[in-house]
């Protein structure tokens, strides 16, 4: 059976775990771990050991960075350790960063974090259980989170 981790922070202001787990078990048969981190530049490290100790094959890594440039630069930070966590161990992580300055309001901040939260949990069940469903959305514009803007024309 399929192991997917959720690693996830409590910094952030909307339950994006819970929302892809929800997402997860409607769209998939899959053992689903939780691992949840003070903040996101704990994530590669929760990343790194849902694969080794609870031998996950793919993770969610979910949070949201804050509106200060020093937060863009954390962000930065972890979205590094996180590809770095994905070098070494030869599987995806689908990051999932929602920046607190993307919604001009909580409301709208809430309803982004859950959407994009359950888009990607979408496309982590396309990459581990349908994968050529990816193939035939490449290049067509795909946003999580947003309105899709489709495939730029010649």
């Amino acid at each position: 059976m399929v192991k997917i981790g959720i690693a996830d922070t409590t910094f952030a202001r909307f339950d994006m775990g819970k929302a892809a787990i929800d997402e997860l078990k409607r769209n998939c048969s899959a053992q689903i771990v939780r691992y949840t981190v003070p903040g996101i530049k704990d994530l590669p490290v929760a990343c790194k050991k849902l694969f080794d100790e609870q031998h996950c094959d793919i993770v969610m890594a979910l949070g949201m960075p804050g509106s200060k440039p020093v937060d863009k630069t954390c962000a930065h930070e972890a979205s590094m350790g996180i590809i770095i966590c994905q070098l070494m161990t030869g599987r995806h992580i689908i990051e999932v960063f929602v920046h607190e300055d993307e919604a001009p309001d909580a409301r709208e901040l809430a309803a982004l974090m859950e959407k994009r939260a359950r888009e990607h949990a979408l496309n982590v069940v396309k990459l581990m259980f349908k994968p050529k469903i990816l193939e035939k959305e490449a290049g067509t514009g795909q946003r999580q989170g947003y309105e899709d803007v489709g495939p730029a024309r010649i």
